[in-house]
């Protein structure tokens, strides 16, 4: 049955919304698989090859970079093509690169399979692709569906990371990245069967909406709205100063805590394993955190929220270098689940300033603004290096990076506010 304006469609028990999120929620599970191997394959493929670390690492680079910067033309091409078909292709070009890497002999392969295949793939399912599914079907609970399709991401990273490395270790990484590819594919059919690009293709109304919202027409030229999106934005303040936090906040996780605190605590005596533990536990609290924060989000300011998490996050890293030691503590498991809660806990109030200052163009916006995220994750895992070799020690690192959160509280706080307007979902 077609529903038409004015027409009140039968909304069933369960609203097709939450199935959609349910079948985002594994999608985004498999995605983290594709992003859990790389660092497992560093030492069996330089064994095995002779490649560089160098060389390796630059095939991870490419992906990673390409993971941010793909995120906002997938968002125009779910526009145009449907999340469907974007999607259910992304799936399939992992499939291809993750098992194509079973046969290859030169390290441009693994650039090439790796680095660009498996890239452009995880990346059309970044974390624009949530907003994109959240904007559409949601305009109740948004900040609470936002919080758990980002949780996602690290539950993935729970139960693929132990599961492949246990492979690696002990059947080689052949099948690990068998198993990735495997992974991507047997997701296909759910995205294909359950996934609906708008509400109105079931005649169904988007969950909270008052009315029925007629489905837009596909947006052509994909890539062209994508850059103009981009410039339009980047006319704005509030673009800038979210994309600044943005850039912080992976500067200060992923560049940092993800890559450089098992290094640093074992400079101070702390077996490797240990340290490695404590890194998962933060996963741990990060659901917890993400999925808390989009509670908050749905209720309180987001600029107030991402202050408070900036700064907070800020202070835990002045305390850190005293809380070094070689052996677990107190104070040091407090740091980590503390750090746990807030480590994502940015997104929600980050994808709600983007969608009230930027409407229906908001799944595109925040696309770029989480590629700021990645170059800034990327300049501080090399940077922090860096320091590393000529400091000796990783304080300083700490010490600048808790300024840099201050500095991003500050910018939250600057962002103006908008009146409430109508937005097209």
């Amino acid at each position: 049955m077609s529903a038409q304006d004015g027409e009140k469609p039968k909304t069933p028990r369960v609203h097709w919304a939450w199935f959609v999120a349910a079948v985002t929620f594994v999608t985004i599970i498999g995605a983290a698989a594709f992003r859990s191997l790389p660092g497992l394959l560093i030492d069996p493929l330089h064994q095995e090859f002779g490649w560089s670390r160098g060389t390796i690492g630059a095939a991870v680079s490419v992906n990673l970079a390409l993971y941010g910067l793909t995120a906002p033309f997938a968002a125009a091409l779910m526009d145009r093509f449907g999340i469907r078909r974007v999607v259910a292709v992304a799936l399939t070009v992992i499939a291809v690169g993750s098992g194509a890497t079973v046969w290859m002999t030169s390290a441009w392969q693994l650039m090439l399979c790796w680095g660009l295949l498996v890239g452009l793939g995880s990346g059309s399912m970044a974390l624009a692709f949530a907003a994109t599914v959240t904007n559409r079907w949601f305009t109740e609970r948004r900040g609470l569906v936002t919080g758990i399709l980002t949780a996602a991401s690290a539950s993935g990273q729970l139960i693929f990371l132990p599961l492949l490395s246990w492979i690696v270790e002990t059947h080689d990484w052949r099948p690990a990245a068998v198993t990735v590819s495997l992974a991507a594919l047997a997701v296909v059919p759910f995205v294909w069967l359950l996934l609906r690009d708008h509400p109105a293709d079931i005649g169904q109304k988007p969950y909270g909406a008052t009315g029925f919202v007629p489905k837009p027409p596909p947006v052509t030229g994909a890539a062209r709205r994508t850059v103009n999106v981009l410039l339009s934005a980047a006319r704005t303040g509030p673009f800038w100063l979210l994309a600044g936090t943005f850039a912080i906040c992976g500067a200060s996780t992923n560049g940092l805590i993800q890559t450089h605190f098992v290094p640093a605590a074992h400079d101070h005596g702390m077996p490797i394993t240990a340290a490695a533990s404590l890194l998962a536990v933060i996963g741990v609290f990060d659901v917890v955190g993400t999925i808390a924060s989009g509670w908050f989000t749905d209720r309180f300011d987001a600029r107030r929220l991402l202050a408070a998490y900036y700064a907070l996050r800020g202070i835990s890293l002045l305390f850190l270098p005293i809380l070094l030691a070689p052996s677990v503590h107190p104070p040091m498991v407090f740091f980590i689940v503390f750090y746990g809660l807030d480590w994502v806990a940015t997104v929600p109030p980050t994808m709600a300033l983007c969608r009230e200052h930027y409407g229906e163009d908001s799944a595109i916006v925040f696309g770029w603004v989480l590629a700021s995220h990645q170059v800034g994750a990327a300049l501080v895992a090399w940077l922090g290096g860096v320091a590393r070799d000529v400091f000796g020690e990783y304080d300083v690192v700490w010490y600048a990076s808790g300024a840099l959160c201050a500095v991003a509280a500050l910018m939250a706080l600057v962002i103006r506010r908008r009146a409430p307007m109508a937005v097209a979902v």
